[in-house]
């Protein structure tokens, strides 16, 4: 997706954000129903990134990527937190 591709789709959707060259710490692949759950921990920021894909990935871990995402929020055992559900994951 180029970058005037991804301004448009900012454009259209309001609380999309687009960040570039991420630092990834953690990486956690797991199996849920039939998809798998990946779970991005990014460097200096406290809140996980979350998406599905069909098939098992490749670990992003200590690689650098450029993702859009948009800030959501999950109940876990009565407590609301902070996630970010990821539209578009590419190694920078």
């Amino acid at each position: 997706m180029t970058q005037k591709n991804i301004k448009k789709l900012i454009n259209k959707h309001q609380d999309l954000v687009h960040s570039e060259n991420l630092k990834v710490i953690s990486h956690v692949q797991r199996e849920v129903d039939d998809w798998i759950l990946n779970t991005i921990m990014i460097d200096n920021l406290d809140v996980p990134f979350k998406y599905k894909r069909k098939k098992l990935y490749q670990t992003l871990k200590g690689q650098r990527v450029n993702m859009t995402y948009y800030p959501s929020s999950e109940s876990v055992a009565g407590f609301d937190i902070e996630i970010m559900n990821v539209v578009r994951v590419k190694v920078s």
